[in-house]
């Protein structure tokens, strides 16, 4: 019985297949990386925001208190 995977262009399609899928994976794996280091910079710059409040609300308390 011949089916589509065994025919000569079933067999060149199967590596091209593969190919694509891999390709897609490295893709999604690279997404997430960059995903990743935008999360770590929108922490890092919400963490010198707060830090930056705090240190405000420090230096005036401590105004008030000369």
């Amino acid at each position: 019985m011949i089916t589509p995977n065994n025919t000569a262009a079933g067999f060149d399609m199967m590596p091209m297949h593969e190919e694509l899928v891999r390709d897609r994976i490295r893709t999604l794996h690279r997404e997430a990386e960059e995903q990743r280091l935008v999360t770590g910079v929108l922490r890092l710059r919400r963490a010198r925001r707060d830090a930056e409040r705090a240190s405000v609300r420090l230096r005036n308390a401590l105004l008030r208190l000369v």
